[in-house]
This record gives structure tokens, C-alpha cells and sequence, in this order.
């Protein structure tokens, strides 16, 4: 141990070290999760919490208007257009 360096500089070295290490680990081990994870997406599994999406729309909803409020709506439109 050289003389010059204390007792507690030596052990923060040493924590540092072995932080940065767990770090690198830590981060490696992420990166690897992710990028199986993305290739299972990828690979058309999608999201196991999602639910499938129907290839389908829903049903056409329609209501009968009465002659009044079919002129209230050409107006509301008139109105809303300015007049073209």
C-alpha cells in the first residue's frame, strides 16, 4: 500500500470500483431484456396485456330526423360554413 494514500481514500476507490461494476452489470443485463423483448414484438406476439384489435368496424348507427330539425341542421351548416 503506498504510504502517500490513506486507509479511506483506498476503500472509496474500492467502493467506486465495485459500484461501477454493479452498474455495468446492471446495465448489460437491461440492454439484454429489452432487445429479447422487442425481438418477441417484433416477431408479431404483440403485447400479452393488450387486448387483439378487431379487423372490423362497429355497426353504422343512423337516426331518422324530422323535416324541422333537417332544416335546423342545413342551417346550422349555412351558418357554420359562412353562407358558400
Amino acid at each position: 500500500m503506498p504510504e502517500h494514500v490513506s486507509v479511506y481514500q483506498l476503500l472509496g476507490m474500492t467502493l467506486l470500483v465495485l459500484v461501477a461494476v454493479a452498474w455495468a452489470i446492471g446495465l448489460a443485463v437491461m440492454l439484454r431484456r429489452g432487445r429479447r423483448e422487442a425481438a418477441l414484438w417484433r416477431s408479431g406476439h404483440g403485447l400479452p396485456a393488450l387486448p387483439h384489435q378487431r379487423q372490423t368496424g362497429p355497426g353504422r348507427e343512423s337516426v331518422e330526423l324530422t323535416p324541422a330539425e333537417e332544416d335546423a341542421f342545413a342551417g346550422l351548416v349555412r351558418q357554420l360554413s359562412g353562407g358558400r
